[in-house]
């Protein structure tokens, strides 16, 4: 048969085992096909996207692979159709050698969905190997007085196939002198025997040539042939024989090269030369030369190289012996090699997750793994655990496969990751454990928000800061990770005296300082309460909120203001009168001044700064109250000038100044008649005595016409008073008469009733002031304060009985003040 016909069968066939031999237990996640070898690479062998119910398209997008342990990959996925193929030329002899079946395990895993498939693949024979003896000669030496029906041993053949491919039957080719005979041992296995059929005469043929022929029952029959050459010899007449035809041993794996294992022997009845018995080893298939040594003369067998259980559990060698003329016989030598534990369990990741978000779900899946030991039964039982105390569990799989789940639900916060430790470990002794190592990362998702360092906050800010100037940081943190730790702040909205409160301030939404937009004024201002805001950029983004309170810290920026004595808005200069019969101590006026700062700001203090006559009056530290420190004299001049100072106790101090003009005289015509004595103050460039006198005349006509006016107002006025003064004159009796003339536009009064006037030396713009009791060291709101202009009768104040008629005008308007 041609290599085209033979192509051809082996496509049919695997055509047939495709269709007809495919086997699908979704069931049990096992798939199971078959397939004969040596089909070309690319080959179909069964449908897996159908079995697996997906479409074939979506074998890469579920990350469908094959995965195989310790062997070459055989086996592929054909992206476009889904199917499963072959990978290369398989040889079914290679692979599984002399095992009636041969199945190729592997997994599927659907990556992400992290199932796994247990697929097995029967990799069939065909006749692709024919049998061989190993060597195409053999030479066998008869002795001429051989007894017909001696049987003389012949090689065997090997034919690596299986089943009715494998070695069937030998023929031996036409021969007048022999014949062949079958021998069976306890296996069941056959050996080749020549049989001698006739006596042999040297003299008559020295030489007999006969073939063995092996063939096995495959389609097509292929068979093998092993030339034989009989040597016909003299006189010896018997072959050794061994002790036992079967020799069988037991040895553990891994012993010393060199170690022996058994002697064999065999005796010859013969004599000398006849007699002497060697021994070799029969040519054997494989690498079984290459791990065995015989010892020709003592029998001896020992180690060439370590035997190990995982490449073979057991070994047949094949030895002869030989006579000193050539006389052979053979036996057989089983070596069982018994597993110890060599080999530490093998842990393999198949597929890993490299990351789980945290707060997932219990039982999600983080890895698959595989273990192995290459031992066998307890030693190859292996059990693989999680070291520590970590939230992981294995969930058992399909046969040596584990899932690795979560266990309970990860904080990354706690802890970002993990260092996973698998620990697998056999069931030997002593047992032999491997360790595996998984680096697992908790992902972040936004489930914290923001937390600022405190629950609130408080803050200052000096009054008068520059705009744009830093105020205060805020800080938050988050701990979760990337954009969901990243922070923005802002400020809610509010209104902070009608006005926008991002009018006043601004805060920097990443790095959370606070900056004035507004230069503030203590005065006006004095705390800002502010919520501040911390939001992530998470999905859906959290947030948190804390307060805030801007306090303003007070500056010395504001110099103390004179209430009282106050200059009048017309230019004149306020006079304040004293009697010349004033008692030391005799209150004057009082300096009344308030600060708009406050705290140590608007602590005020009160000194004489300047006086005409030194000596003669004194000004309160705190009070601000004008005494006279003696007695007033004659000689004192009528008109006196005091500057007092007002200072605050900042840092630094601000102060103010005020000029008092202080009139001493007894009574008011004294006033009037040195009125025109009093100049109000000029600038320093007028200097005119002509002018001053052309002013004065005119301010004393203008005021004797206003008196008069006055006069008579008041008289067409005194009957709708005159119940008010029957009703208050017992209680107004015991009051001194009032010297004084007030001045319009007074805002505050002292303890005590003081009587006070300004005058100017234009009578037309004097003022006369009655002010109430004030009993406190503060001001009188001016609602309480009731002003009234007042002129005196000039020709009243002048008459003999004076006295008494100025007396009762002064009452009337003590009594309109209150």
């Amino acid at each position: 048969m041609t290599d085209s016909e033979r192509f051809q069968n082996r496509g049919a066939l695997a055509l047939l085992c495709a269709l007809l031999g495919t086997l699908c237990k979704m069931g049990s996640r096992q798939v199971r096909y078959s397939v004969p070898e040596e089909l070309d690479k690319g080959s179909f062998v069964g449908n897996i996207a159908e079995n697996l119910r997906l479409e074939p398209q979506q074998l890469a997008g579920h990350g469908v692979r094959i995965i195989s342990q310790g062997r070459t990959q055989l086996f592929a996925l054909h992206p476009r159709s889904g199917s499963l193929v072959t990978a290369g030329r398989i040889d079914r002899e290679e692979l599984c050698a002399q095992s009636a079946q041969c199945l190729v395990k592997f997994n599927i895993l659907v990556e992400d969905k992290l199932k796994i498939f247990e697929v097995e693949v029967e990799v069939t024979d065909i006749n692709d190997n024919a049998p061989d003896f190993l060597t195409k000669d053999m030479e066998i030496k008869i002795g001429e007085h051989t007894s017909p029906g001696t049987r003389f041993p012949l090689k065997t053949a090997f034919d690596p196939d299986v089943g009715i491919n494998s070695l069937q039957s030998y023929q031996l080719s036409h021969s007048d002198f022999f014949s062949l005979a079958m021998k069976s041992v306890s296996d069941g296995t056959k050996y080749p025997q020549l049989v001698l059929e006739r006596a042999l005469d040297r003299e008559d043929k020295e030489l007999h040539q006969v073939v063995l022929v092996a063939s096995d029952a495959g389609e097509p029959v292929h068979s093998g042939n092993l030339y034989i050459q009989v040597v016909v010899l003299d006189a010896n007449d018997n072959p050794p024989v061994f002790t036992q035809p079967e020799y069988r041993v037991s040895v553990q794996e891994k012993l010393p090269v060199g170690t022996r294992l058994l002697t064999v022997n065999a005796t010859d009845p013969d004599e000398g030369f006849n007699a002497q018995v060697s021994y070799v080893l029969d040519k054997m298939p494989g690498k079984i030369a290459q791990m065995f040594s015989l010892n020709s003369v003592t029998g001896d067998i020992s180690l060439l190289r370590n035997l190990d259980y995982e490449d073979a559990m057991f070994h047949e060698i094949k030895i002869e012996a030989v006579d000193g003329p050539g006389l052979l016989s053979e036996a057989k030598i089983l070596v069982t090699v018994l597993d110890v534990n060599d080999n530490a369990p093998e842990v393999t990741i198949t597929s890993l997750t490299g990351s789980v978000p945290e707060e997932t779900t219990p039982g999600r899946e983080v890895a698959l793994i595989h273990v192995h030991d290459r031992d066998s039964g307890q030693n190859g039982q292996v059990t693989v655990s999680v070291l520590g105390n970590m939230p992981f569990n294995l969930e058992k799989s399909i046969g040596q496969y584990y899932r690795l789940v979560t266990a309970r639900s990860l904080d990354r916060e706690q802890v970002p990751k993990y260092n996973i430790t698998l620990r697998a470990t056999d069931g030997g002794i002593p047992p032999q454990t491997t360790d595996t190592h998984i680096s697992l990362q908790v992902t972040d998702t936004n489930d914290n928000p923001p937390a600022f360092t405190h629950a609130s906050y408080s803050a200052f800010i000096q009054e008068n800061n520059p705009r744009g100037a830093s105020i205060f940081c805020v800080t938050a943190q988050d701990p979760d990770s990337t954009e969901n730790a990243q922070v923005t702040y802002a400020l809610t909205e509010e209104t902070v005296q009608g006005s926008p409160l991002s009018t006043y301030v601004s805060i920097n939404s990443d790095t959370g300082v606070l900056y004035a937009l507004h230069s503030f004024d203590y005065e006006q201002v004095r705390d800002l309460q502010l919520q501040v805001t911390a939001c992530d950029n998470g999905k859906p983004p959290l947030s948190s909120n804390v307060s805030l309170r801007l306090f303003i810290l007070d500056q010395n920026d504001n110099v103390p203001e004179i209430l009282y004595p106050t200059l009048p808005t017309d230019g004149s200069t306020g006079v304040e009168l004293a009697p010349r019969s004033a008692e030391p101590g005799y209150l004057v006026t009082k300096v009344v001044a308030v600060d708009r700062d406050s705290g140590q700001n608007a602590w005020l203090s009160y000194r004489l700064l300047k006086a005409s006559e030194p000596g003669l009056f004194s000004v309160g530290l705190h009070t601000g109250e004008v005494h006279t420190a003696r007695a007033l004299l004659d000689r004192d001049a009528l008109k006196q000038s005091l500057v007092v100072a007002v200072q605050d106790h900042g840092q630094p101090p601000l102060s103010a100044t005020v000029t008092l003009t202080v009139a001493i005289a007894d009574s008011i015509p004294d006033v009037l008649a040195d009125l025109g004595s009093l100049e109000s103050p000029a600038s320093p460039g007028d200097s005119d005595l002509t002018l001053y006198l052309v002013v004065a005349v005119a301010v004393v006509s203008c005021v004797f016409l206003a008196f008069v006016i006055v006069l008579l107002a008041v008289r067409l006025r005194r009957w709708h008073t005159s119940r008010l003064l029957q009703a208050s004159a017992g209680e107004l009796a015991g009051l001194p008469a009032s010297h004084f003339v007030g001045v319009d536009g007074v805002q505050a009064f002292l303890q005590t009733y003081s009587h006070e006037v300004s005058l100017t030396a234009d009578s037309r713009k004097s003022h006369l002031i009655f002010p109430q009791p004030n009993y406190a060291d503060t001001l009188i709101s001016q609602d309480s304060c009731k002003k009234r202009e007042f002129l005196s009768n000039p020709q009243s104040l002048l008459e003999d009985k004076g006295a008494e008629p100025f007396s009762q005008v002064n009452s009337h308007h003590s009594i309109l003040m209150r």
